[in-house]
């Protein structure tokens, strides 16, 4: 197993290669590939993702077999690397998500990221070591995806073929500081929270007051490691219940506090959660997005012009 340095360094050296070069190359590095078929996702071998090699001979045979096939990796433990799939679409926006799990410290470390063909982006991070991976996982209402054991990504110069025209994945962003494994537990929780409290958009009254008790009784309630972004979570809910910033300090401060947090980043990170979501109840201006995530923001309107008109992604 190659590992994430591997693969991030043949993106860099084949950026201007064939599909056969850069699957060769992939191989050779000690990445595993297997062949898609040409312009989609689908795996051309009969198990998929299970057939992935870093045999030479055999990655050769395939891609002169089929010279336009597209180059699938396997994630987690098969390959020593995992992605962050963000995506847009009508229902949900990935990059809004991806840079509010940024804001919280759930998603730095990445490699390298790569652009997709829908508008997306995948962030690569390392597999963590000394634990048992996570396995794939969906969050569809945020808009992002894990790729770790039991999945794979397609990755470039690999293309999708849409009605009218051709769109390649593409080497967008190298970090260029040391990555780190994300934490794909605390990710997950962040964005579709099970253990989360009951709470309602709701009338000023009774009813609110007992969603709001609960939500702060929920962030007494976190462990060391999930107390601050469980109180950033929080905000975010009463944020967009129209609770004004005030209010929230009030409400959440002592629980806060009963977890662990000091009043002064227990402020910030409410001050964070509230500008995040652009609540009008906190003056100035939203938050700045992620850092290197501007290009792919804008790629993603361009998405969205596109999926109106009808386009079909395979």
């Amino acid at each position: 197993m190659a590992g994430l340095a591997s693969f991030t360094q043949v993106l860099i050296d084949t950026r201007e290669a064939e599909l056969p070069v850069t699957a060769s190359q992939l191989a050779t590095a000690g990445v595993p590939v297997f062949p898609c078929v040409p312009g989609a996702k689908r795996p051309l071998t009969e198990h998929g993702f299970h057939d992935a090699t870093t045999d030479p001979s055999q990655v050769h045979r395939w891609w002169a077999r089929w010279p336009e096939a597209n180059i699938g990796v396997p994630t987690g433990q098969a390959s020593g690397l995992v992605v962050v799939d963000v995506d847009v679409h009508s229902e949900a926006d990935g990059y809004r998500w991806f840079g509010r799990a940024n804001r919280a410290g759930l998603t730095i470390g990445w490699d390298v990221l790569v652009s997709t063909p829908s508008g997306g982006m995948h962030a690569y991070y390392p597999l963590a070591s000394g634990t048992e991976q996570q396995r794939s996982w969906q969050a569809a209402a945020a808009g992002i995806d894990f790729r770790g054991d039991g999945g794979y990504i397609i990755v470039p110069p690999s293309v999708v073929q849409y009605e009218d025209s051709a769109v390649a994945y593409r080497l967008a962003r190298i970090a260029g500081t040391p990555p780190r494994p994300v934490d794909a537990s605390g990710l997950r929780e962040f964005l579709d929270p099970h253990p989360s409290p009951a709470f309602r958009r709701t009338t000023r009254g009774p009813g609110r007051e007992a969603d709001v008790s609960r939500l702060a009784s929920w962030v007494a309630a976190r462990g060391e490691g999930q107390r601050n972004r469980g109180l950033f979570w929080a905000a975010c809910r009463l944020a967009e219940n129209n609770v004004s910033a005030g209010d929230a300090v009030e409400v959440l401060s002592a629980a806060a506090s009963q977890a662990g947090l000091g009043q002064r980043e227990i402020a910030a990170t409410i001050r964070s959660a509230y500008r995040t979501t652009g609540s009008e109840n906190t003056p100035g201006r939203e938050a700045a997005p992620a850092v290197g995530l501007e290009p792919f923001a804008r790629r993603s309107q361009r998405s969205a012009g596109r999926s109106a008109q009808g386009r079909r992604l395979e």
